[in-house]
C-alpha cells in the first residue's frame, strides 16, 4: 500500500503544530478521518436528513435506507448478518449494554419473572477477564459483580507483558458465567489469540465477549469464525466519526438479551399495561438513531476494504515492529512487551529517568503526537511494574518517516534532559523540568 498517497485523503495530516509539520502516532486513541469520511456525513444532512424509521415521505425513507445500508455494509466488513449488529453510541457503551442485560436478567429472575440462565448472576458465580483489560472491559464487571454477589477473576500478565492463559484452566470452571477478554491490546498492541479463551469458556457454557477495538481496525476480523458469542468495537478508531460504537452478537443471545432501555422505535406493541419489544437489532436502538455517524462508518469501512485488510495490517505492523527495534537499540530506553511477541498495532516505551509526561511535552514540541500515561489500564501498569508509558501507535496514513522522526525526537529528548541535569543539579521534580522544557520549546514563560 502507497501510504504517501493515502495521506493526501487526511486534510488534519496537512497541519502544523508549534510550527512542525504534524506526525499522528497517536491512532488507538483516536484516529484521523478521511475526506470521504467527513464529506458522507455532512452529505447525509445536506440532502437526506429526516427520522430513520419514522415516516413514508421520500427524505425519511431515503434516512432508512441510508442508516440500514450502513449497517449492511459495516457488518459485511466483519463477516456476519446484517440482523446481528447493533448501533451503539460507543463500544464502552456496548460493554455496558451487555452488562446491564445481565443486571436485568438477574433482578427477572430474582423476580420470579422469565430469564435466560445464560445471563443470571447469583453469589459464588465467576466472570473471568485479563489483567491487560481498558478498563471499559473491567469497570463494568467489577460494578456486575458488586450488584449480584458474583465473582471477578482475572487472567495475569507476566513482567514481560505475556498473558498467562495456562491459568484459563483453573480459573474458568463450572461457576463461570462470562468470559471477556482484549483481541489486541491497547497498551502493548500484541494480538490476543482468542482460541484458548473461546475453549475454556465451551467446557461451562459461559458466554464469551471479544473487545475488538484494537483489532478490527488494523486486521482482517471474520467475527463468527472466532467462536465467540459477542464483539464491540467502535467507528472512531477505525478512521470513522466519534459518537457510534458496535455491538455484533450470535443471534439467538441477541434477542435472548433483556433490553435496557426503552422508547420509541423498539417496541412491538404497546398498551397502557404493557409493551412487547421487536428482535435484534432494534430492541437495542431506542430513540432517533445515529444516521449520519452510521453512514460514515459504513464510508470508513469502504475506504479500508478499498486499501485492503491484510495490506493495512502487513503495513501497520511492520510500522510497530520497526519502531519497537529501533527505540530499543537506544540506550536507557525500555520497550514494553515480551520479545517473541511482536507488537502489531503499537508500541509502548519508557526512558531511564524521564517522566512519560516530559517525554510527551517534548515529542509535542517536534510536532509528535503520541499518548502518555496509564492508557485507561491501571492493572496492567501495575503488573508491568511502570506508572506510566509512552504510547506510539499507527494507521493506514503512518511512515516509516514518522517511525524515524518518532526515534530521533526520543534521543533528542534524552540529550535534553541530561543537559538540563548536568547544568542545574539532579533534585529537580518533574514538574519543574515539564515547566522548563514547555518554556523551551513553545516560547511560553514558566510559572
Amino acid at each position: 500500500m502507497d501510504a504517501l498517497r493515502i495521506r493526501d485523503d487526511f486534510p488534519i495530516l496537512r497541519r502544523t503544530v508549534h510550527g512542525k509539520p504534524l506526525i499522528y502516532l497517536d491512532s488507538a486513541a483516536t484516529s484521523q478521518k478521511p475526506e470521504v469520511v467527513i464529506d458522507a456525513e455532512s452529505d447525509f444532512y445536506r440532502l437526506h436528513n429526516a427520522a430513520a424509521h419514522r415516516g413514508s415521505h421520500a427524505l425519511a425513507e431515503e434516512a432508512t435506507a441510508c442508516y440500514e445500508g450502513a449497517r449492511q455494509r459495516i457488518a459485511d466488513f466483519v463477516g456476519a448478518p446484517a440482523f446481528e449488529l447493533v448501533f451503539t453510541r460507543s463500544a464502552t457503551d456496548s460493554i455496558n449494554l451487555i452488562a446491564h442485560g445481565f443486571l436485568a436478567a438477574t433482578d427477572h429472575a430474582r423476580q420470579g419473572r422469565s430469564a435466560d440462565r445464560r445471563f443470571v448472576l447469583n453469589p459464588g458465580d465467576s466472570i473471568v477477564i485479563t489483567e491487560m483489560e481498558h478498563h471499559a472491559n473491567l469497570v463494568p464487571w467489577q460494578e456486575l459483580c458488586a450488584k449480584t454477589g458474583a465473582t471477578l477473576r482475572w487472567v495475569s500478565v507476566d513482567p514481560s507483558g505475556r498473558l498467562r492463559t495456562e491459568e484459563l484452566d483453573e480459573l474458568v470452571d463450572a461457576s463461570t458465567r462470562l468470559v471477556s477478554w482484549t483481541h489486541a491490546s491497547n497498551v502493548l498492541g500484541h494480538v490476543v489469540d482468542p482460541r484458548p479463551f473461546v475453549q475454556a469458556a465451551a467446557k461451562s457454557g459461559a458466554v464469551t465477549i471479544l473487545d475488538a477495538c484494537q483489532s478490527i481496525p488494523h486486521m482482517p476480523v471474520t467475527l463468527p469464525s472466532l467462536g465467540v458469542d459477542f464483539a464491540v468495537w467502535s467507528a472512531h478508531k477505525m478512521l470513522g466519526p466519534t459518537g457510534i460504537g458496535f455491538l455484533w452478537g450470535r443471534s439467538e443471545l441477541l434477542n435472548a438479551l433483556p433490553a435496557v432501555d426503552t422508547g420509541g422505535s423498539m417496541i412491538g406493541k404497546v398498551t397502557m399495561q404493557g409493551s412487547t419489544y421487536l428482535d435484534a437489532p432494534a430492541r437495542f436502538e431506542p430513540g432517533v438513531p445515529p444516521m449520519a455517524q452510521a453512514v460514515a462508518a459504513a464510508a470508513a469501512v469502504e475506504y479500508l476494504s478499498s486499501v485492503g485488510m491484510s495490506e493495512v495490517f502487513a503495513h501497520v505492523s511492520a510500522l510497530a515492529s520497526d519502531a519497537a527495534q529501533r527505540l530499543h537499540a537506544i540506550d536507557g530506553v525500555s520497550v514494553l512487551g515480551s520479545p517473541e511477541d511482536a507488537p502489531a498495532i503499537g508500541v509502548s516505551f519508557t526512558v531511564d529517568g524521564i517522566h512519560p509526561h516530559d517525554v510527551g511535552q517534548l515529542l509535542d514540541a517536534d510536532g509528535i503526537a503520541v499518548r502518555v500515561g496509564h492508557h485507561c489500564a491501571w492493572p496492567l501498569m501495575q503488573a508491568l511494574g511502570v506508572p506510566a508509558t509512552v504510547r506510539a501507535s499507527f494507521s493506514v496514513y503512518s511512515t516509516a518517516d514518522e517511525v524515524a522522526a518518532l526515534v530521533d525526537s526520543v534521543m533528542r529528548c534524552q540529550e535534553f534532559f541530561r543537559l538540563r541535569t548536568a547544568g542545574n543539579g539532579s533534585s529537580r521534580t518533574t514538574g519543574q523540568v515539564t515547566s522548563q522544557v514547555t518554556s523551551q520549546v513553545t516560547g511560553t514563560v514558566a510559572t
